[in-house]
């Protein structure tokens, strides 16, 4: 049975966000909104971060035992312990959430992720402690999985239950812009260091800045979320359960139909995630001698074109549905899987082609990717349910694709990373077959 929480049970930083808003007996859409873009602003940037990191500075720094493939590898598989915490987060955050509310939770799971960010900025090499400098990566790594999975506010749930009706593919997009727009900071910030100092420089501590802007971002992205989720009209969505956090297992149990297609709904949008933010970069890395500041900059255009592409994909789902724009966008992620993968070894105009042409479908497809399901569940599951659905998907979709897909690419060629993307497309085209009524217009 779920808790309340009362005024005692709140953080000092909630109490102060409900002085801000005294004043407001409303929630407005676009207020939702800018809390809900700040936060996941927020979390992509500490994923790009360690996700850029993973290839420019762990299989040297962590892994220097081994040739710079095996270390990439390796180094991916620790990336991929995230999406393995997520659950653990949802279901460890869950019952603090019941227990001593939603700004208690949210607080704890944020400076666990800025912690865990942190300790990571300080983190001692293989040189200096040996296979110790895996096992703490490793396990900050886990924990910040475990925040991000227990940093679920429930605000893309409430932005969705306050959009206007004929506006619902609009607002559906709004959280996925916090993607692109973390991957533009973070690759500008790379950029700027690798451009900015010596290899050597760099590798030593260089890249441990981005990671202390990340606990920075975190501390402003908290106060933000703080300011939504304690807001009356939010408690008052709360008391009436629309928002109301479940028990997690009993959500599976009732609500495993809509959980299982909306973990497959949108899976060629997440494959195509790491496809064209992660995987590329470690390519160009191991395979050619082409300036990676070159390269990321050309990932943080990429990103800008997404934002653009979201955005067009917002208007078009309002006027189509959004189950026919995410089942359009998954052929024509289809057809790209079939070709654009080897534009990867055509020189700097081939990876120019298939970074812009990735984002622009990206933004079509993963921009209504996430909103796709809320409606499908019953009031009372819908927001343990919609955090289920999302850690699922991700662990699915987008865990294990820059270690599959450079495994796949390093041994087979870039024709089987198109055999992987093409896998998640059948899943999402599966998905929307089985079950019509996820992304009606209306919904």
């Amino acid at each position: 049975m779920s808790v309340t929480p009362s005024a005692a049970n709140s953080t000092p930083l909630e109490r102060d966000a409900r002085v801000v808003n005294t004043r407001h007996d409303h929630i407005e859409p676009r207020d939702i909104a800018i809390g809900v873009i700040i936060g996941r602003t927020s979390e992509f940037f500490d994923f790009f971060v360690y996700a850029i990191a993973s290839v420019l500075v762990f299989p040297f720094y962590v892994f220097p035992f081994v040739d710079p493939l095996t270390g990439t590898l390796y180094s991916f598989a620790l990336f991929a312990l995230a999406f393995v915490g997520r659950p653990i987060g949802t279901l460890l955050f869950t019952w603090l959430d019941q227990r001593h509310g939603r700004g208690v939770k949210l607080t704890l799971a944020l400076f666990l992720l800025g912690g865990s960010t942190m300790a990571i900025a300080l983190l001692p090499g293989y040189a200096q402690v040996g296979a110790l400098s895996i096992w703490i990566l490793g396990f900050f790594r886990l924990c910040q999985g475990i925040a991000l999975g227990g940093a679920w506010d429930g605000l893309p749930s409430l932005l969705s239950l306050n959009a206007p009706q004929k506006h619902r593919g609009w607002y559906a997009m709004i959280p996925q812009l916090g993607a692109p727009l973390g991957l533009i900071v973070a690759s500008a910030l790379f950029a700027y260091f690798l451009a900015l100092l010596t290899p050597e420089d760099f590798l030593r501590w260089g890249w441990r800045y981005p990671f202390f802007v990340a606990l920075a971002i975190n501390v402003v992205a908290l106060f933000a979320r703080l300011r939504i989720v304690a807001t009356p009209e939010f408690t008052r969505l709360f008391e009436n359960r629309e928002l109301q956090p479940s028990e997690p297992f009993e959500t599976l149990r009732k609500e495993w139909r809509t959980i299982a297609l909306g973990a497959f709904a949108p899976l060629a949008s997440f494959a195509l995630f790491h496809l064209v933010t992660v995987f590329p970069l470690s390519w160009v890395q191991l395979t050619t001698d082409e300036s990676l500041v070159r390269f990321l900059l050309l990932e943080a255009v990429g990103a800008v074109v997404c934002v653009i592409a979201m955005l067009a994909g917002g208007m078009i789902a309002d006027r189509v549905g959004r189950r026919a724009l995410l089942g359009v966008s998954a052929g024509l992620i289809g057809a790209y899987s079939g070709f654009a993968p080897q534009l990867l070894a055509a020189g700097g105009i081939g990876e120019a082609i298939y970074m812009l042409s990735g984002f622009v479908l990206l933004g079509l497809a993963f921009g209504q990717a996430a909103g796709v399901i809320n409606s499908s569940f019953a009031p009372h599951y819908r927001y343990t349910g919609a955090a289920i659905v999302s850690n699922s998907a991700w662990f699915l979709g987008a865990g294990f694709a820059p270690l599959v897909a450079l495994f796949l690419a390093s041994r087979f060629g870039l024709w089987s990373v198109g055999l992987y993307l093409l896998s998640g497309v059948l899943c999402t085209l599966g998905a929307l077959a089985i079950n019509r009524e996820f992304g009606k217009r209306n919904a």
